[in-house]
């Protein structure tokens, strides 16, 4: 089951360069290399660029095996490795910066980077968390409009959602290249607005741990029982459909019939963690409504018919990576 393009769709692409290279530096590299770009990593450390090197080549290997890229040498060949900035960036309409997570360090490796790059280079942050406005502050005017965050999932080859978060100084040409580059590649990319720490991935990630942290740390299960419901239960649904659709599907009548039902006992969750959110008529009437624009009830009984059959399909895989050591 192939999540990105394992071929290019259209022969060689605009160059990108990859500011970084770590773990996600590589990892974005192979995403625009599969897809027929002509990548430059920089890292201004030999032994960086020699360990990315190494698993570059690996995780194409690893990605060929499982038919997720056609012809791993072609796109090895694809990925050039530099510690001179300027050659890195030059020519490049899109640079991923991929460098640890603090701002001062970001935005000084955008600034060089601008210097070299051309007038309309988009400079995409990795960042997790910090909102692309505290990169962006004191840059020029004209830098700012082209900054903005792209945050993948981890790893992106095979994990194909990116956040791009722009700031209230981003152009819009700039999220639509960005978008556009991000799609051809075979990233799903949303767009996501008001710059909140962590954006989506990372609020949704973090709600759910801190309530794993609370229920070890109140004796109710083991680190590997909870994890076992997520193995076994909530993310055999979630690798098919968000949580939204999870519990528009398990009730008949759909979102609306589930937030009466159980909106009280979540709201009595939350309040026993010191978080007072509750589904009020008005917030869950807007997303009732955009999930019936996306899925009519007389349409209901086919897709719970379908998720059942993807779970089916799934379950031997599943069941058989369970056992592999």
């Amino acid at each position: 089951m192939t999540t990105a393009p394992a071929t290019p769709a259209h022969g060689p692409r605009e160059p990108v360069a990859v500011a970084g290279a770590g773990s996600i530096g590589v990892a974005v590299a192979i995403v625009f290399a599969r897809a027929g770009h002509a990548v430059r990593v920089w890292d201004p450390f030999p032994d960086a660029l020699e360990r990315a090197r190494s698993e570059l080549s690996d995780r194409l290997d690893q990605l060929s095996v499982h038919g997720l890229v056609e012809d791993p040498d072609a796109a090895g060949a694809r990925v050039t490795f530099t510690r001179d900035l300027e050659e890195a960036v030059a020519g490049a309409t899109l640079v991923q910066e991929c460098a640890p997570e603090r701002t001062e360090l970001k935005q000084d490796l955008i600034r060089r980077a601008a210097r070299s790059a051309p007038e309309r280079t988009v400079f995409a942050s990795s960042s997790s968390a910090i909102p692309p406005r505290r990169i962006a502050a004191g840059l020029p005017e004209e830098l700012r409009a082209r900054i903005l965050v792209g945050h993948p999932g981890n790893p992106p080859y095979l994990i194909p959602v990116i956040e791009v978060v722009p700031s209230p100084s981003t152009a819009s040409w700039a999220v639509e290249h960005a978008r556009a580059l991000y799609t051809g590649a075979g990233l799903r990319p949303i767009t996501v607005s008001h710059e909140p720490e962590g954006f989506v991935f990372n609020r949704l990630q973090g709600a759910v741990l801190r309530e794993a942290y609370c229920l070890v740390r109140d004796g109710v299960a083991t680190v590997d029982e909870i994890d076992e419901v997520v193995r076994s239960g909530l993310g055999r649904r979630w690798s098919l459909i968000g949580p939204f659709e999870t519990v528009d599907l398990n009730t008949r009548g759909g979102l609306e019939s589930h937030a009466e039902k159980m909106g009280p006992a979540y709201a009595r969750m939350g309040a026993e963690r010191g978080q007072n959110d509750p589904w009020t008529p008005d917030l869950v009437s807007a997303v009732v409504s955009r999930r019936r624009a996306l899925l009519p009830l007389d349409r209901w009984d086919e897709r719970v018919r379908w998720r059942d059959e993807q779970l089916m399909r799934l379950t031997p895989l599943w069941e058989d990576a369970r056992t592999t050591p």
